[in-house]
């Protein structure tokens, strides 16, 4: 089975007042993540993921560097490039009015989603935003994930027109579609437009029978090698699973959330040790092979789920 394990590569400055002042530090904590325990974002996740010799996507978000200049987005990027490692389209809509000159005719208000953008507009974006990164790697884009995991069809017609025929912006926890893009079960491989394959975030019910994403943030390590079991015993060729740059570190710091440290160091131990069952590397262009309609959803125990709301509780208490 093909895992995909993809890292959401993005800044931040909290909110959109004194961007200018809160950018430096901002930028320090996204990309590094520096605390006396060692570099906890970017650095220590290239370092885990070598350590194990595992090739992760980095969906890499190139818009705020119109805003600050493109050498933060070149930090950012050979880091990456010098691990070794897959990199790949990521925008949020969110950085479009606050860069100058404007890509856009209406940049008067802040739009979230790319599904706020007309087909054209997403197609101006996802032009400018790969361009910036192809000039900041030296390497073809040919892979999309959508801010938030808003994306529909307009983005998927979009991204034909630009030229990228991979994607992986669906999600059934973060649906802002619109009910543009039909009857999709947002859990199986497909091509919502011919030209681009389509490779949804895997999504199982944990066990209190509530959606969960296969993100590292979100679910235990037990959970997530459950889920990962499963698929591969039922014969499932594609696996997603979701992380982003920042998540080993605590909210609004730099300091290393262990549990969170330890479940992705655990999880990227187990792939490594089952490299038979499991190849983890950068998604392909082939065509994709749907799942049948009544396929059911994968679903874990309730006995690792309960292993995770244990942690969770011990982390807010300590």
């Amino acid at each position: 089975m093909n895992v995909y394990f993809s890292f959401d590569t993005e800044v931040w400055c909290n909110d959109w007042s004194a961007l200018d002042a809160r950018f430096p530090s901002s930028f320090e904590r996204y990309c590094r993540g520096r605390s006396k325990h060692g570099d906890y974002a970017l650095p220590k996740t290239l370092e885990i993921l070598n350590r194990y010799q595992l090739v992760g996507v980095f969906f890499v978000e190139p818009l705020f560097s119109a805003r600050f200049g493109r050498e933060h987005l070149r930090a950012i990027t050979d880091l990456i490039a010098a691990a070794g490692q897959d990199i790949q389209l990521h925008v949020h809509a969110e950085w479009t009015d606050e860069i100058r000159p404007a890509l856009l005719d209406d940049v008067s208000r802040k739009r979230q989603h790319l599904t706020l953008y007309s087909e054209d507009e997403q197609a101006t974006l996802l032009a400018h935003a790969r361009g910036l990164l192809e000039a900041a790697t030296g390497r073809r884009i040919n892979a999309f994930r959508a801010g938030s995991f808003a994306a529909n069809r307009d983005t998927y017609r979009a991204l034909r027109r630009c030229g990228i025929h991979v994607d992986s912006s669906l999600n059934a926890m973060n649906d802002f579609a619109g009910g543009s893009l039909g009857d999709l079960s947002h859990h199986s491989p497909c091509r919502i437009v011919e030209g681009v394959a389509v490779y949804p975030v895997t999504v199982f019910t944990d066990g209190l029978g509530r959606l969960r994403p296969s993100q590292v943030g979100a679910c235990g390590f037990a959970e997530l090698r459950v889920a990962m079991l499963q698929a591969q015993a039922r014969g499932e060729q594609h696996f997603v699973i979701v992380s982003h740059n920042f998540e080993m570190l605590k909210p609004g710091s730099s300091q290393p959330d262990w549990v969170v440290v330890r479940r992705f160091d655990q999880l990227c131990q187990f792939l490594a040790a089952n490299r038979d069952l499991f190849q983890v590397g950068p998604y392909p262009e082939t065509a994709v092979q749907p799942l049948p309609a009544d396929h059911p959803r994968l679903s874990v125990p309730w006995l690792p789920t309960v292993a995770r709301v244990a942690a969770q509780l011990r982390r807010r208490i300590g």
